[in-house]
């Protein structure tokens, strides 16, 4: 699954010094994944205090969506096939760049790239229940009651085809 534009070229969205690089796993250097990692092991693990398997064995067949100001990794998220939908989980946005709007920046990226690559697929996530609000002002709409996982408070949620929208 190589993601790339309709000419078949890498994508890179730049808007003032925010980038995004979409990235299949083996397309990552070592250093990148060692970045990938590391920042979600400093938010979900570290920062959360929630001590899991965040290496789960399911990066290598998903899609990496990395978002940089300048060459900072400030934030990722992963997208995946999962049955009749796509997943999109991991998503992550660092401390020091939280509360400047990367994380919606982050997300309407991933909802431009799945427009077009996974028009007639709907999108399933697992939320932190206290982020609900943050998904729901992107499409997504609550499709269960809160659960444990992990420790954490989590809710289901999902956003329907677009069917080609961009």
């Amino acid at each position: 699954m190589m993601p790339d534009d309709e000419a078949g070229e890498p994508i890179e969205h730049d808007a003032t010094s925010l980038a995004f690089r979409w990235s299949a796993f083996d397309e990552m250097s070592g250093r990148e994944v060692h970045d990938l990692l590391r920042l979600r092991n400093l938010v979900f693990v570290v920062e959360q205090a929630c001590a899991f398997a965040e290496i789960d064995g399911h990066d290598p067949d998903a899609i990496h969506l990395r978002q940089f100001v300048g060459e900072t990794l400030t934030g990722c998220l992963r997208m995946a096939e999962d049955g009749t939908a796509v997943r999109i989980g991991r998503i992550v946005t660092a401390s020091h760049a939280r509360g400047k709007g990367h994380g919606h920046d982050l997300m309407a990226e991933a909802l431009r790239y799945a427009a077009r690559r996974f028009a007639d697929r709907d999108l399933v996530l697992s939320a932190q229940a206290h982020l609900g609000g943050f998904y729901e002002r992107h499409g997504f709409v609550a499709v269960s009651d809160p659960y444990d996982e992990d420790g954490i408070s989590h809710i289901a949620m999902h956003r329907a085809a677009t069917h080609g929208a961009r």
